[in-house]
């Protein structure tokens, strides 16, 4: 069992930067590969970036890329995700999830957050 607890979301206006955190519970963190997701207003919940347990492959939606990084530190049981040049279009509630592997499907994942509110805006 897995429990994920998101922090660091906020308003901000576009162009700027911000870091959201997930803290995870549980002796085997670096067994899991992790996840952010984000779920737009009346829009499904679509895959942002994802990271491999060990920290050694990362994994990011088109929209995001060359934006966002993903990192994690095992010792600490936490990962996070570092939002550069903020545009009105990530406006979202974001989740941390894990999951045995990563995967572009929300299905798959098996642990959530509750999830932290990102608004940039214009």
């Amino acid at each position: 069992q897995v429990q994920l607890v998101e922090s660091g979301g906020g308003l901000v206006q576009a162009g700027d930067s911000l870091r959201l955190s997930c803290a995870a519970s549980g002796r085997t963190f670096s067994s899991y590969a992790m996840g952010w997701f984000r779920q737009a207003p009346g829009k499904e919940r679509v895959f942002v970036a994802g990271i491999s347990g060990n920290g050694g492959r990362t994994y990011y939606a088109d929209s995001v890329k060359g934006r966002f990084t993903i990192s994690r530190d095992n010792a600490k049981n936490t990962v996070a995700l570092q939002m550069n040049s903020l545009k009105p279009g990530d406006t979202a509630v974001y989740y941390c999830a894990a999951s045995d592997y990563v995967s572009y499907s929300t299905s798959t994942w098996n642990y959530w957050g509750q999830g932290t509110q990102v608004t940039v805006s214009s």
